[in-house]
């Protein structure tokens, strides 16, 4: 069993990697080595491969992060996999510590960072080796915060090695961009692997081709702090490179389960284009209701937006695949997000009284998803009595024409009025979302930034029918595209669009 798990010859025990991605991303001497290759390359076999060339030195540690602990321990995750191969190694686990140790005393600890101040935990570290899974889950701010602990006394040249699937939005894309072909999004096959050098004065990078362009470029950044520390340039120019790979390199995983391939081609073309083909470029669409850069620019635009009121929005679900989804709006600022896999009525009524305390936010000023389970919220006799029902399917609101009269638009239901609308009001910047929310998990797979760019590409104009009328592609559509889950963090975020359309103090007539 080549690669996957390492080879078994006779009483032996024969572990390498396998040619391609795994072979030269553990042959490469940067500093840095950050593999952003297809989904099923064996990326984090790789990672778990790495300190083993170190388990005889008694004082070598190395430390691997996952962004939450439930993604350490799920299945086919590190846990999972390390326990498939440190064992032959005889290697001791600590299950309840989720480390490995050797005989010699060399130890690997895998660890989460879920949210930004865990990051501080770890001040005054010495961590040789450092490990990201999943590289795009974290934050430009806790990589570069914890490679200043990346330090080493123990004879092991501090280093680190990250990866990732494509993220065209993420920090990580800005920093390998070098490596990738900007027009295409495919990695450029003469710079895979090639090694660059780098530094950071603040936020900025200086970039070089080699250790002395860099000093050169930098040196009215280095030279004080050179002076002041008596430290030699090396402590602050960074050696990196990126490396790709493709599925076909795992050729002990497409023997083992063949059908894998099939099912990453059975998903959307942009998740094909990514998970597949390796490709670090979103797929564009005239029929997109949010245009991509303005959808990009509410994570990442400077400017303040309006955040006068409170608001609260929620797209309800009970048992069953759909999520949970409550948000907190300063304005048209998303600034608190509670996610909620399963929930039953009482946690759902709870969980919007809390966030309404918490954040003050007075009950005309929530709107829920009434359709199905979130009838028994609002309304009159409902647990939040005067919070704002919205129905998906009811008739467009009116809004004032160009003469100041009350007008019906063109669209085929409410859902659609506000979909509509929020892509316009996108696209105007009118929205913003907060570093701290964008930075939360949604899932064990993705950021909540990662699902909002994920849903965008489900939310589709549908061709007008005789009737004129402006219309979404049905939810059966987007289910397919995100195969099949609903777009749920979206049609909370849409339902925001409710209080620009009714005025906050008004009473929302139900149609």
């Amino acid at each position: 069993m080549a690669g996957a798990t390492g080879e078994v010859m006779s009483k032996a025990v024969d572990i390498r990697p396998q040619p391609g991605y795994q072979l030269k991303s553990l042959a490469s001497p940067a500093d840095i080595v950050i593999g952003g290759a297809s989904a099923g390359v064996g990326k984090t076999f790789s990672l778990l491969l790495e300190p083993l060339r170190h388990i005889q030195n008694p004082d070598f540690r190395a430390v691997c992060f996952r962004r939450t602990s439930p993604q350490i321990r799920a299945g086919g995750g590190l846990w999972d996999t390390s326990m498939g191969l440190y064992p032959l190694t005889s290697a001791k686990p600590r299950e309840s510590r989720l480390e490995w140790e050797w005989q010699s005393g060399a130890r690997v600890a895998f660890r989460h960072l879920q949210y930004e101040k865990d990051k501080l935990e770890w001040q005054g570290s010495q961590v040789p080796l450092i490990l990201w899974d999943e590289l795009t889950h974290f934050s430009e701010s806790m990589f570069f915060y914890l490679l200043t602990r990346n330090r080493s006394d123990c004879g092991v040249r501090p280093y680190v090695r990250a990866t990732c699937n494509p993220d065209p939005e993420s920090w990580v894309a800005t920093l390998i961009a070098w490596w990738i072909d900007q027009e295409t999004g495919f990695p450029i096959p003469e710079r895979d692997g090639v090694i660059r050098y780098f530094t950071k004065a603040g936020a900025d990078y200086i970039w070089g081709d080699t250790f002395e362009e860099v000093v050169e470029k930098g040196w009215w950044f280095l030279e004080p702090l050179l002076a002041e520390f008596n430290l030699p340039a090396e402590v602050f120019v960074k050696s990196i490179t990126f490396i790709s790979g493709r599925l076909v390199d795992n050729q002990a995983l497409l023997s083992k389960d063949p059908a894998y391939l099939a099912n990453l081609l059975a998903q959307d073309e942009e998740t094909v284009m990514q998970l597949f083909k390796g490709n670090w470029k979103v797929v564009i669409s005239d029929r997109d209701i949010y245009e991509y850069q303005s959808f990009v620019g509410m994570f990442v635009n400077q400017y303040a937006v309006d955040t006068q009121g409170r608001y609260i929005t929620a797209d309800i679900a009970l048992q069953g695949s759909d999520k949970f989804i409550v948000g907190v709006w300063y304005g048209m600022e998303l600034v608190d997000i509670l996610i909620m896999p399963k929930s039953n009525g009482r946690e759902v009524v709870d969980a919007i009284k809390g966030l309404a305390a918490t954040h003050k936010v007075p009950n005309h000023h929530i709107a829920y998803d009434n359709d199905g389970v979130g009838g028994f919220i609002g309304g009159e006799g409902g647990f939040i009595e005067g919070a704002r029902p919205f129905h998906n399917g009811g008739s467009p609101l009116e809004v004032p024409n160009a003469e100041g009269k009350p007008e019906k638009e063109n669209y085929e239901n409410l859902k659609t009025q506000c979909y509509y609308r929020s892509g316009l009001n996108v696209a105007d910047g009118k929205y913003r979302i907060s570093e701290r929310v964008a930075n939360m998990m949604y899932d064990t797979k993705m950021t909540v930034r990662q699902r909002f760019m994920y849903e965008r590409k489900a939310i589709k104009r549908a061709p007008k029918d005789t009737d004129g009328k402006l219309k979404l592609i049905k939810k059966e559509e987007m289910k397919v595209k995100l195969g099949g889950e609903s777009p749920d963090i979206l049609d909370m975020f849409m339902i925001r669009e409710l209080f620009n359309i009714v005025p906050p103090l008004r009473q929302l007539k139900v149609y």
